[in-house]
């Protein structure tokens, strides 16, 4: 698979708690310069990274973020604030609780909520799987389908684990009604985001390809 089809997947991301402005230039200059399909960055970058960026370079932030407990009210003005401020694509996190509950009306009702706060941008709906039982999973997967989302997304990166090949060949057969998937940490190899994308997935939440990319350039590779 060719690099650049790679890195046009890559949601290039940096949600570090101690993410400072000039990191988060230097993770835009990467996307730009490599054409990653977004910078996922904190909600409190937006603005200012909207004014920073060219026209060409999506923006992609999180909202409940990692913990998903948020109430939807807190939610969907998150997403609306992020949205105003220039954010092109969001990337929610469930309540996990709730899923455990068996609410799944609600989860529902609040990824369709939010979703009406992004007008129009696109959604992302991080289930957590490490948290969940693949029974869990395929719920979710269900969910997300009947829903107005537009991708079903593993992780938030900060759990207890990330992305695994096992959970991408499940949303893939599970997933319905056009809806895409996202894989996010742990894809430590330009071997493993193949891997991820042959097995389904059409985006990648990681920030380690590229510094694979700049460092084999670096070495004359």
């Amino acid at each position: 698979m060719n690099i650049k089809d790679i890195l046009s997947k890559v949601d290039h991301t940096l949600l570090s708690k101690s993410a400072t402005w000039d990191e988060i230039k230097t993770i835009c200059d990467d996307g730009m310069k490599y054409n990653t399909a977004s910078v996922c960055i904190p909600a409190s970058y937006v603005k200012q990274t909207k004014e920073y960026v060219d026209e060409n370079l999506a923006i992609c932030t999180v909202i409940g973020f990692p913990n998903g407990y948020s109430t939807t009210t807190t939610k969907v003005f998150e997403t609306a604030d992020a949205v105003n401020n220039g954010a092109d694509e969001i990337d929610m996190v469930i309540n996990v609780g709730w899923l455990k509950d068996k609410k799944y009306d609600d989860i529902l009702n609040e990824i369709n909520e939010i979703k009406d706060a992004c007008n129009g941008k696109i959604l992302k709906v991080i289930i957590e799987t490490c948290l969940l039982t693949d029974d869990e999973k395929i719920k979710m997967c269900e969910i997300v389908s009947n829903s107005n989302a537009d991708f079903i997304k593993t992780s938030t990166g900060f759990s207890t684990g990330g992305a695994t090949k096992a959970d991408i060949e499940l949303f893939a057969k599970h997933t319905t009604n056009g809806k895409k998937i996202k894989a996010a940490g742990g894809i430590a190899s330009i071997e493993d985001a193949e891997d991820f994308i042959n097995l389904g997935a059409s985006r990648l939440g990681t920030s380690r390809i590229i510094k694979i990319v700049k460092n084999e350039q670096g070495s004359g590779y």
